[in-house]
């Protein structure tokens, strides 16, 4: 964070600010713009897009920002930034193909829209910054790969869990421990929860309802704690993790619930918990040192064998700009896959539900998601809870049985059924999706970018 804030009133002095677009202008959209105006020296939200671009215009507006241009065009968009002008616009294209932004950050939750912009974005040589966990866990790593051929960053953010739980484990890996498990702690855990529950709490705080099911139910999490697999090559203990597991003892002996032999046979687990006080994500790990071990017990950090750290907070928009400076000053992401999906979110009925009906997204009344190591959810042919809707169900399916790609009909032409499709033939060496595919909807191996 020091280097940071050097480095970003440098760049403030030299009147060269990193350049920012954000899509998707909701609730989060909000509270970053207003965290980069008012508190960020040396960055600027220059763009805006958004389905209904007047909501753009009331997210600069609430920012205190006047006086923005509407652009529908290319030549307009880049014109009103050459001019020193912020611009509100309803074609996220326009902001991937501008040479006057550094970096496009994603805030819309949306996989299938997310893909095209995260996509346009690197063919114009753009870094991305995602604060959307739901394209992240569902095609991030076969996303990665087009970052490094475009030689752009692709990171998830600082503040949110994902990251905050990776700074943790760099902290912990820097003091010589080995992290066993990273962990994320939730107030609230029903996976039958929806927007109708929900609305009250979304109202108060004025947040989209579905946003704030997903983390009722425990969708959110579970995209999260993919992410967090992904980047260290981490696996769940088994699927849906600790399934909303209540511990509300103290968090120095956390560790207690968990085998260090089993951990440690997994190459080390994501979880999550329920209700432990004053902690939002925390870091089981070990020292092979007996030396630094009388240390640690000096220190209050208990007997071990596992060590626990934690971070009682997570500021996701008030850290984010950590991130974009991460990304666009240093290449240094947050988040990164490893390599190919080590965890995945599968897909789980909310209720009963009948063939012929057609899913709702996620967060909503029929589906809600579960973390699941990625071998089982390629044995298991599990739908992803990234890409459930509009899947037309061919079967009957009772409640809390996870979907597979055998009970569906997919959407045509989705750029991120494809996408998926070549994660699994590049890191897995499977073709059953890719011949899915191309049966169901004449597609191709490979997509173009």
């Amino acid at each position: 964070m020091w280097i940071l804030d050097t480095a970003l009133k440098m760049r403030a002095n030299q009147n060269q600010p990193i350049r920012v677009g954000i899509v998707g202008a909701g609730f989060m959209c909000q509270g970053l713009t207003n965290q980069i105006v008012h508190s960020t020296p040396g960055m600027r939200v220059d763009a805006i897009s958004n389905r209904r671009p007047e909501r753009a215009l009331a997210v600069f507006g609430y920012a205190g920002c006047e006086d923005i241009v509407m652009a529908e065009s290319q030549l307009k968009f880049d014109s009103a930034l050459e001019r020193g002008r912020q611009v509100a616009t309803a074609d996220p294209m326009l902001l991937a193909r501008s040479l006057h932004l550094d970096v496009i950050v994603d805030v819309t939750g949306s996989v299938e829209y997310g893909a095209h912009v995260v996509l346009e974005a690197f063919r114009h040589r753009k870094h991305v910054v995602l604060m959307n966990a739901e394209l992240d866990g569902t095609i991030g790593p076969i996303l990665q790969t087009y970052a490094d051929q475009h030689s752009v960053i692709l990171t998830g953010c600082e503040g949110d869990e994902p990251g905050v739980q990776m700074n943790l484990y760099r902290w912990v890996k820097g003091l010589g421990l080995t992290p066993r498990l990273m962990g994320n702690v939730k107030g609230l855990q029903d996976p039958y929860r929806n927007p109708t529950t929900q609305q009250g709490f979304a109202d108060r705080w004025g947040q989209n309802a579905s946003m704030v099911t997903s983390f009722a139910d425990g969708s959110k999490i579970s995209f999260e704690q993919s992410i967090v697999a992904n980047a260290t090559g981490f696996k769940v203990r088994q699927r849906g993790m600790s399934r909303g597991f209540q511990y509300t003892g103290d968090v120095l002996k956390i560790g207690e619930l968990y085998d260090v032999t089993e951990l440690r046979e997994l190459g080390g687990a994501v979880d999550y918990v329920v209700g432990t006080p004053l902690t939002k994500v925390f870091c089981l790990a070990e020292h092979p040192d007996p030396k630094q071990q009388h240390y640690l017990n000096l220190y209050k950090m208990g007997p071990g064998p596992l060590y626990s750290f934690f971070i009682p907070y997570h500021l996701v928009h008030f850290e984010a700009p950590n991130a974009i400076a991460r990304a666009v000053l240093f290449r240094d992401p947050t988040t990164k896959p490893l390599g190919g999906p080590v965890v995945e979110v599968c897909a789980v009925a909310k209720r009963d539900l009948n063939a012929g009906e057609v899913l709702d997204d996620y967060g909503m009344y029929m589906t809600y998601g579960e973390a699941v190591n990625a071998d089982e959810m390629s044995a298991g042919r599990y739908l992803p809870e990234g890409l459930v809707e509009g899947c037309r169900l061919t079967r009957n399916i009772a409640k809390d049985a996870v979907i597979t790609y055998d009970d569906v009909v997919l959407p045509a032409g989705r750029l991120a059924d494809r996408l998926r499709a070549e994660q699994y033939c590049k890191f897995r060496g499977e073709t059953w999706l890719v011949d899915l595919l191309t049966t169901t909807q004449g597609t191709g191996r490979h997509v173009a970018v």
